[in-house]
């Protein structure tokens, strides 16, 4: 069994530890929908707490699922 933090969960973890602005894929039906679907989903938010099972973000908005991810500027295109 693989005991890897993920997702929300990590997510949960790294704000106990005292983690601030955790930017995030967030959606309000799973994980998964979160880390794919851009369609109609606001996509990113720098969540800040979570609280009754919910997560709060910068922008004031809930959301029930928050995966952690990284956001880096592209720095150049490179060709084909």
């Amino acid at each position: 069994m693989n005991s890897e933090l993920m997702g929300s969960d990590l997510t949960r973890v790294m704000l106990d530890r005292g983690d601030k602005q955790i930017w995030c894929a967030v959606d309000d039906l799973s994980d998964e929908r979160a880390i794919s679907d851009h369609i109609d989903n606001d996509f990113t938010a720098r969540i800040v707490a979570f609280r009754d099972g919910k997560f709060f973000c910068t922008a004031g908005m809930v959301w029930l699922y928050a995966v952690p991810i990284t956001i880096i500027p592209i720095r150049e295109l490179q060709t084909l």
